[in-house]
């Protein structure tokens, strides 16, 4: 995490951005009033994506009861079947 002031991250912008969406860094713009942070796209859509799973208790002890079986050995391996186009 890197904390730059607002007239740092003007001065080199394309630089943060860079380091936000190549080496997965987020960045805190401090400003006199509240701050900003940047991350990348990929990192907001994680983050809505398990916001959306934690959000219902009953798909979230799904997902963790598969991670126990898998972490268990008591995953199976299946061939995929094509389906013919209609």
């Amino acid at each position: 995490m890197l904390a730059v002031n607002y007239s740092q991250f003007r001065d080199k912008m394309k630089a943060h951005m860079d380091m936000v969406t190549e080496d997965f860094e987020t960045v805190i713009v401090t400003r006199k009033t509240k701050n900003v942070v940047m991350i990348s796209e990929d990192a907001y859509n994680n983050l809505l994506e398990n916001a959306y799973i934690m959000r219902e208790k009953a798909n979230y002890d799904w997902l963790m009861e598969s991670k126990s079986q898998l972490e268990a050995g008591k995953s199976k391996q299946h061939d995929l079947i094509e389906v013919a186009d209609e």
